[in-house]
C-alpha cells in the first residue's frame, strides 16, 4: 500500500537498508502467513459447522449468510481502501470448501497437496518463459504505468478508487492461480479441524518440536531461494521462478512458526505472549480492516497521499508501531467487549439476528 520509493525524477530508488528489509520480508514472510490465515480459515470451517449443530440450526443457509457478508466486506475493502484484499476471495473459495465438506481428512490433505503441487508448476513452467524469453529490465526505469499509478494514488478520492479499480482487474489471473493455493491451505485446516488437531496443543511437544526440525531448515532455504528470485541479485525475469519455489516451501516455514510459537506459549513467559496475542487475535477481522484504513489515510490522497515517498525500512518500522498500537488496542477490548466491531457484523449476520 505503500508503493515504489520513486525518486525526484520519477523513476524508483532504494538504499542498502530499504533493499535488505525487503529482502528479509520476502524471505521470512511474503507467501507464509496468508497461508496460516487461509489454514485457520478451513479450521474454522468445521468449528461453524459443529456450534450450528449444537444449536439446532442449519449449516448451509448461515455458512452462506457469512460468506455473503465477507464479500461485501471484501469488495468494499477492495475498492475504497486495498486492492489486495483476500475476503472476496475467501468467500467464493468457502464455496467450495463448502461442497467438499464431507471429504475424509486424509482425502483433504491428498487435493491439498495436489493444489499446491499445480501452482508451483504453473508458476514454474511460466518463469522459465519469462527467463528465456523476456529482455532483461533496464535498471532504474520507471514505465508510464506505474508513474501514473503514483499520480493516481497521491490525487483526491476519486483518483484512489480508480486505480484500486485498475489494479483489481489486472490481478485477476493471479488472484484465480494464487486462490488455488489458498484453497489448498482450507483444505488442510478442515482436515485439522476434522482431527481436532488443534485442541491440546500442550499434549504434542515433542512431535512439534520434531516438525519444527524438520520444517525449518527447508522453509528458511525456500524463503532464501524466492528472495534472491524476487530481490536479487536475480533480475526481475526470476521472480515467478522464485515464486514456485516460495509455493512448494512455504508451507514448511508456516508450519515452523506455529510450532514454534506453540511451544513458546506453553513455556512460563510464553503465556505472557499469548495473552497479548490472544486479545488481537479475537480481533483479527477488525485489526485487517483497520490496518488498511490507517495505511489508506496515510499513503493515499484519502489523508496524507505519502504512496511512493518512503522505502521499506520506514515502511517496516512503521508497520511494528501500527501493529504494537493494534496488540494494545486488542488486549483492552478483549477485556471490555466480546466481539470486535466487524467481528459483531459478520456474527449478526450469520446468525440473522443480535449477537
Amino acid at each position: 500500500m505503500a508503493g515504489p520509493h520513486m525518486g525526484e525524477g520519477g523513476a524508483p530508488v532504494a538504499s542498502w537498508a530499504d533493499d535488505t528489509v525487503a529482502w528479509l520480508v520476502t524471505a521470512l514472510a511474503s507467501g507464509k502467513f496468508y497461508l496460516l490465515f487461509s489454514f485457520l480459515f478451513g479450521y474454522s470451517f468445521t468449528l461453524q459447522r459443529a456450534s450450528a449443530e449444537r444449536a439446532g440450526a442449519s449449516f448451509a443457509p448461515r455458512h452462506l449468510r457469512r460468506l455473503g457478508c465477507l464479500f461485501l466486506l471484501g469488495l468494499a475493502h477492495a475498492v475504497l481502501l486495498y486492492p489486495g484484499d483476500v475476503l472476496t476471495i475467501y468467500a467464493v473459495l468457502s464455496l467450495v470448501l463448502f461442497a467438499l465438506r464431507d471429504i475424509t481428512p486424509r482425502t483433504a490433505v491428498r487435493i491439498a497437496a495436489c493444489l499446491v503441487v499445480g501452482v508451483a508448476v504453473c508458476l514454474l513452467v511460466w518463469g522459465l518463459l519469462m527467463v528465456t524469453l523476456a529482455e532483461p529490465p533496464r535498471p532504474g526505469a520507471a514505465s508510464a504505468a506505474l508513474r501514473d499509478l503514483v499520480s493516481a494514488y497521491r490525487g483526491d478520492p476519486g483518483s484512489v478508487v480508480a486505480a484500486n479499480l485498475r489494479q483489481l482487474h489486472s490481478t485477476l489471473s493471479w488472484n484465480a492461480l494464487y486462490g488455488v493455493d489458498m484453497l489448498a491451505a482450507f483444505l488442510a485446516g478442515l482436515a485439522a479441524g476434522r482431527r481436532g488437531l488443534l485442541t491440546g496443543t500442550g499434549a504434542h511437544r515433542a512431535r512439534m518440536v520434531r516438525i519444527l526440525a524438520v520444517t525449518l531448515p527447508v522453509g528458511l532455504v525456500g524463503g532464501v531461494v524466492m528472495a534472491v528470485c524476487r530481490k536479487g541479485p536475480l533480475d526481475a525475469r526470476w521472480y515467478d521462478v522464485g515464486s514456485a519455489v516460495g509455493v512448494l516451501t512455504a508451507p514448511a516455514l508456516t508450519a515452523a512458526y506455529v510450532c514454534g510459537l506453540l511451544l513458546l506459549v506453553h513455556t512460563g513467559p510464553g503465556t505472557r505472549v499469548a495473552d497479548v496475542l490472544s486479545g488481537s487475535g479475537r480481533l483479527a477481522l477488525t485489526h485487517y480492516l483497520s490496518q488498511s484504513l490507517v495505511m489508506a489515510l496515510v499513503f493515499t490522497g484519502y489523508g496524507l497521499g505519502l504512496y511512493g515517498r518512503y522505502g521499506a525500512a520506514v515502511v517496516v518500522a512503521g508497520c511494528f508501531v501500527l501493529y504494537g498500537a493494534q496488540l494494545a488496542l486488542g488486549t483492552w477490548m478483549s477485556r471490555r467487549f466480546r466481539y470486535g466491531p466487524v467481528e459483531w457484523l459478520l456474527r449478526a449476520a450469520t446468525l440473522a439476528r443480535r449477537p
